[in-house]
This record gives structure tokens, sequence and C-alpha cells, in this order.
């Protein structure tokens, strides 16, 4: 069978793409950061997508049914993971959600849960041949996700916590998911608002309510909104060379979180459409490969990735532009952070595996 596995069956359209939207991302992270204590950091980021291109590549090689196979293996090693963060991570920022690793380079687990949980649900649906869920099934999926979800929500992670969510909901919505148990989760989800609300640190109940007015308190929980909104609208339609917002630091981190204002300040209102259509593309390319899977495991994995990508770009650029509280999730592919990057790449070699065994019977 693996004579008919082939490298040209590959997607080297989608690996151009991704890897311009990387390039775009390196040039931004060196441009905002230099003269600032993180220069240097689009060193690292290269780094990181150099070893994510291996590992993409070595991914495409190992049949993804075989994954599929071990993936209850994979989710155990998943939660104990997160449980050593629990005790042994180190806090910074008053969150605990980084393990140190050999070196100084630190490792994030909630990252790399996202493509266990990818992996899990495709497994889990995939092996349910009945058209519509039963009630069992639909509560076994939800604590699937859910588990995993709450040991980030205690870091406290609200962000990437929240990224668990449409790989649940893209499972659910393909697997046959009836209108009753649709309005069951929005109803449970509304009830559970005030609880939740109560629950989270004063600072993320902060960030949940600071963009809907952010000159309520400018120097404090609106500072971050406003400033992206300055940098973003100083941008213009071309963009502006000067980058007072980002070159001057009063965007606060700009390679991380909010990377796409300091790129629209520098390449304006053009250079962010033309970031968006690239995203476009490659969620565009990814659903084409879905649709040509082998099988309905591979069908589930590539869309639970189009799941994770959409939500990421959505949430990220419209924290951005104030449409959206600021949540800590980041940018793929653009944002600097190792965890990410390696999670993005990783999943791509997943979604490579299913393509070039398309014609595999």
């Amino acid at each position: 069978m693996s004579r008919y596995v082939s490298f040209r069956d590959f997607d080297w359209l989608l690996l151009v793409f991704v890897l311009l939207i990387c390039a775009l991302g390196v040039v931004e992270i060196r441009s905002a950061t230099a003269h600032t204590k993180f220069a240097g950091a689009h060193i690292k980021q290269l780094y990181w997508i150099a070893g994510g291109l291996a590992g993409m590549f070595l991914m495409s090689l190992i049949n993804y049914q075989v994954l599929l196979d071990r993936v209850h293996w994979f989710y155990i090693a998943a939660i104990a993971s997160l449980i050593t963060v629990m005790i042994f991570g180190q806090k910074y920022l008053g969150a605990r959600r980084w393990i140190k690793m050999p070196g100084g380079a630190h490792f994030q687990p909630s990252e790399w849960v996202k493509l266990i949980l990818i992996l899990a649900v495709a497994k889990y649906f995939a092996d349910l041949h009945q058209k519509e869920l039963s009630w069992g099934d639909f509560v076994k999926a939800g604590a699937m996700v859910g588990v995993p979800m709450l040991m980030v929500l205690v870091q406290p992670d609200l962000g990437t916590a929240l990224t668990y969510i449409p790989i649940a909901v893209m499972g659910l919505f393909l697997g046959g998911l009836r209108a009753k148990q649709g309005l069951a989760v929005v109803l449970l989800a509304g009830s559970m608002m005030p609880l939740a609300w109560h629950v989270l640190k004063p600072y993320q109940r902060d960030r949940l309510t600071a963009f809907l007015e952010p000159e309520a308190d400018p120097q404090h929980t609106g500072y971050q909104v406003i400033q992206s909104l300055i940098a973003v609208g100083s941008g213009g339609l071309w963009g502006s060379s000067a980058g007072s917002q980002t070159h001057l630091a009063f965007l606060p981190v700009p390679q991380t979180d909010f990377i796409f204002a300091a790129f629209a300040e520098e390449h304006g209102f053009v250079g962010a459409l033309g970031v968006m259509l690239l995203y476009f593309i490659v969620l565009m390319r990814l659903t084409q490969n879905a649709q040509t899977a082998p099988d309905r495991a591979g069908t589930f994995v590539v869309m639970g990735l189009v799941a994770v990508l959409s939500f990421h770009v959505l949430v990220n650029v419209g924290m951005v532009v104030g449409f959206m509280p600021v949540t800590g999730i980041p940018l793929p592919l653009m944002s600097y952070g190792g965890s990410s990057v390696l999670f993005m790449f990783l999943a791509l070699g997943i979604v490579m595996n299913v393509r070039m065994r398309r014609f595999v019977n």
C-alpha cells in the first residue's frame, strides 16, 4: 500500500501559502521588536518554523490511521501533561501554563492538546455510523473535550481553552447533531454564564468587558484595545513607514497577540486585506482536502483543523479591531511563539498525510 503514497500528492500549493504567511510574520516580528528587549525574536521564530517544517514532513509519512488507532494513549498523555503543568509548571504573570525545558525553552502543553483533541474527536465520530447522534454519544463527545478544557481554564488560560470549543462543535456538526441537542447546548451555555462569570479571575472579567467601552479605563483595562485601534487606523490605505504605535512601544508586545495591529499600521488596509486573503486561501485549500479525504475519519481530522484555524483568525483579528474581547489568542503562523507554530505545522502534516492517501484503498 505504501507504494501509492508519494510526495507528488503533497499539497505544495497549500505549503506555499502557509510559508507566505510565516514570512510576513517573521518580517513583522523583526520590525516590531527592533530596538526593544525582544530584538532578535524573529531569528527564534525562524528556528521554530524550520522545526515545524521538519515535523510536518515527518508527520506526513506516518499513516494517520495508525495515529487514530492509538489516540486513546495520546489522550491519556495529554491529560497527564496538563496535570504536570498544574504541579510543576512555571508561573508567569499569574498563570501556570508552561513547562521549562532544557536550554531555557518553555513548552506549552495546552497547544499540542488541541492536536490530540482533533484526532480524538475524529476517531470518535468516525466510528459512529448512525446518521444522528444519540444523547449518550452527545454527552461523551462533550466530556472528551470538556475535561481538558476545564484543566486549561484552571491554569488559568481562557484563550486556549476557548480554542477547544470549535473542535467539539465541528465534530458534533459533522457527526449528525440534532436540532434539539444543539438547542440544549445553547440553553445550558446560557444558564452557565452567571456561574462562569464568577469563576473567572478579575483581570479576565476586565478583558471581556473592556472592548465594549475601552475609554472607560484608558490607562489599564482599555489600554491595549485603544492602542490597537489607533495603530490600525493610523495605517491608512497603504501603511505608515513611521509605525509610531508599534515602534514607540505604545502597542504592548506587538509580536504576539497584536501582530495584526502592528502589520496593519505598517502596511495599511491593503496589506491587512492581503493577509486575510492568504488565510482565506489556506482555509479553502484545507476544505478541499477534506472533501477528497479517503475516509470519514480523514474528513473529520482536516475539518477539525479548519475549525481551529478559523476560530483563531476570527477572534484574533476581531480582538485587534475592537469587535472581540482580548483573550490572548495568537494569530496562527504570524504571531511569535514556538508552541503555536509547532502545533500548526504538525496539524498541517496530518492534513498532508490525509491528502497523500486519498487514492489508497
